[in-house]
């Protein structure tokens, strides 16, 4: 029998009818994606499974580079079948890895394939994964409907004209609603080589030169209010090890026509300009209803030669150090006194920073809105059975795991969603297994509800999706 089967991951009883009566049938809302707007407004169909799979899928990547496989079958120009093959010999080395699970769910949920992947059976498994790539069901919009997704969010840069957004919005034969999320990381980030193009573009834009920090500020709002328009929800700032601290105007200011000259930046400049911006940012969303997501914690790029020969997003960053959550609480802090602090989530990459982030959260909650801050999913190197149950105990245990906003795919892949189905199982082994040891009584309909909750309704409500998506 397979091992992906209706038990798959849910231990007992009770945790398979929390799954299969509450959990399976809430719709997706994946509130955070890579996906291409583009190619779901094309309706893109693949070559094969290893364009689907492995053109940009850089979980992946790494594991073949720790199996001794060449760059060349993987981010290389060899054979579509080689790098299919190489990927089968992984993947059958992967066992405790998130991919081997994610790998089978894939091939079971959307091709059928319902025996485990191997360099011996690789060949027919690439051809009937080939065969159902060909048919309309298996093309960009359909892998999405496959799913039950109602809503997704790609990220966006505010310069985007979000042409393919709108298209989208305008099609009444595809009924996802693909959103736009504010993505400011260019603007933000002047530390990174290409700031003052990048100032150009935004300018070019927004209609406007930008010459000083308030017409920096007065570009991204006027970006972001265009956004809203066109059905935005949220907006995305990554950070490394953020040191928010309170600077005067003038050193953001001083540190701006600095990064447009080309000049060297200090730490102080940087600091001074991420708190300047960001806590204006916080404003600008807060006002257009937009729920601000922080990503915490990553080094990017940390192997340079790998770095030059295939660039940014290949599978080389790395987790940082812990976290100074103490300069997230005055970033939050700061937005809470000027009476900006927006819906916020915070993610960090680190899992030592789980506890720190859950209690933070917990700090600058306030009424009406539940959960107004949250403890974000786990997140990539955290994205496994482990990392995802060690988020939700932290914040079952510091604060109220009822109303989390639950998962999202972070991916870049149209057959992701599986991610979903992966979450709510493990999600509803864990309070199953509460109520089996006694710790919560067996009331199933009051715990599925929370399940409910959590797998759709509560990202729904917090995020503000259209009503008539909101179940």
């Amino acid at each position: 029998m397979s091992f992906i089967n209706d038990s798959f991951l849910l231990q007992s009883d009770t945790a398979r009818l929390l799954y299969h009566n509450y959990a399976e049938k809430m719709p997706i809302f994946d509130y955070h994606c890579h996906l291409s707007a583009k190619e779901v407004l094309e309706n893109k169909q693949f070559k094969n499974i290893t364009e689907l799979w492995l053109a940009g899928d850089h979980y992946k990547w790494r594991l073949m580079r720790a199996n001794g496989v060449e760059e060349r079958f993987i981010t290389g120009d060899a054979d579509p079948y080689e790098k299919f093959e190489k990927w089968a010999e992984t993947v059958s080395r992967s066992i405790g890895n998130p991919l081997y699970h994610w790998t089978h769910l894939e091939l079971k949920r959307y091709f059928g394939v319902d025996e485990p992947l191997r360099k011996d059976n690789a060949r027919a498994v690439y051809d009937t994964c080939n065969a159902l790539l060909q048919q309309d069901s298996h093309r960009a919009r359909g892998l999405i409907e496959q799913y039950g997704v109602v809503a997704l969010c790609t990220t966006d840069d505010p310069a985007d004209s979000l042409a393919d957004h709108i298209a989208l919005a305008e099609d009444p034969t595809f009924g996802v609603q693909v959103l736009p999320t504010f993505r400011p990381d260019k603007a933000i980030h002047l530390e990174n080589e290409g700031f003052a193009d990048y100032v150009k573009t935004l300018g070019e834009a927004a209609g406007m030169p930008i010459k000083t920090l308030n017409d920096m500020k007065t570009a991204l709002r006027k970006r972001a209010e265009f956004f809203k328009e066109h059905g935005c929800l949220l907006a995305d700032q990554a950070f490394g090890a953020p040191q928010f601290a309170e600077y005067g105007k003038t050193d953001a200011e001083g540190a701006f026509i600095k990064a447009m000259r080309g000049g060297r930046l200090t730490e102080k400049d940087i600091n001074a300009y991420h708190t300047d911006i960001m806590v204006y940012l916080g404003g600008v969303y807060e006002e257009l209803g937009f729920a601000m997501q922080l990503h915490l914690g990553v080094v990017r790029s940390v192997n340079t030669p790998m770095f030059r020969l295939v660039g940014p997003d290949t599978g080389f960053d790395a987790i940082g150090d812990d976290l100074s959550v103490e300069s997230i609480i005055r970033l939050l802090d700061y937005m809470a006194q000027k009476n900006v602090l927006p819906k916020t989530i915070l993610y960090s990459l680190n899992p030592n920073d789980n506890d720190k982030l859950a209690v933070a959260a917990g700090c600058f909650q306030e009424g009406p809105s539940a959960g107004k801050i949250q403890f974000g999913a786990a997140w990539w190197f955290n994205d496994h059975r482990d990392g995802m149950v060690n988020q939700l105990r932290a914040l079952a245990n510091t604060g109220l795991l009822a109303n989390f906003i639950g998962m999202l795919t972070d991916s870049r892949s149209f057959v992701s969603y599986t991610r979903h189905e992966y979450f709510r199982r493990i999600l509803c082994s864990l309070i199953a297994g509460w109520v089996d040891a006694g710790e919560l009584p067996a009331d199933l309909d009051w715990l599925g509800g929370i399940v409910e909750d959590i797998c759709f309704r509560n990202a729904a409500k917090f995020f503000g999706l259209p009503a008539q998506k909101a179940l």
